[in-house]
């Protein structure tokens, strides 16, 4: 054997490695739990955020965008949890102090909840995604998205939200302790 293929052989398994590790630490930090021991939506943002970020580390730089992804995935699912459980305190705990953003998405809840109205499978389907600006405590980033599969419902009563438009946003989130929180949509 020469020092090529033995060279080649060890970064293999050193990438499949870091590959395992990556998605365990992904799955650790986003698996949904069941029961009463059903995490909040600020357990859902920075557990994933911090397996994410974890995982963008071990990958290294080509990572970045990933992880990026992932922390709004985690934060999506943290909005919708909020959505579903009718708690505008955990949604409005997902946003930054001052952010009107986050002031206008607690205004929408409510006004589902005043009409006894609970939103269900609240997912954003994402159609493009950049990064524009990425910092230990700042993300900043260009997305294509719409609302997908959301459902209102009012005891056995559903109805499906109506189809979204995809909408271009930019999105600025701020590291906050181990919670990535949304600072303003535009």
């Amino acid at each position: 054997m020469n020092a090529r293929t033995l060279v080649t052989g060890l970064l293999s398994v050193v990438f499949v490695t870091a590959s395992v590790v990556g998605v365990l630490l992904l799955a650790h930090g986003t698996a949904p739990s069941s029961g009463a021991d059903e995490p909040s939506p600020e357990q859902i943002v920075s557990g994933g955020a911090s397996a994410a970020a974890a995982a963008g580390a071990a990958f290294g730089v080509g990572e970045a965008r990933r992880s990026a992804r992932e922390i709004l995935a985690d934060w999506d699912r943290g909005r919708a949890a909020a959505y579903s459980s009718g708690r505008p305190g955990a949604l409005r705990s997902l946003y930054t102090a001052a952010s009107h953003s986050g002031d206008a998405d607690v205004r929408l809840l409510r006004g589902y909840l005043s009409r006894g109205l609970r939103v269900e499978h609240l997912r954003m389907q994402v159609l493009a995604f950049r990064v524009l600006r990425r910092t230990p405590t700042r993300l900043v980033l260009q997305v294509t998205d719409r609302l997908s599969g959301a459902v209102a419902v009012q005891g056995k009563d559903r109805t499906p939200l109506p189809a979204d438009r995809a909408d271009d946003r930019r999105i600025t989130m701020t590291h906050h302790g181990d919670t990535w929180l949304v600072d303003e949509v535009r």
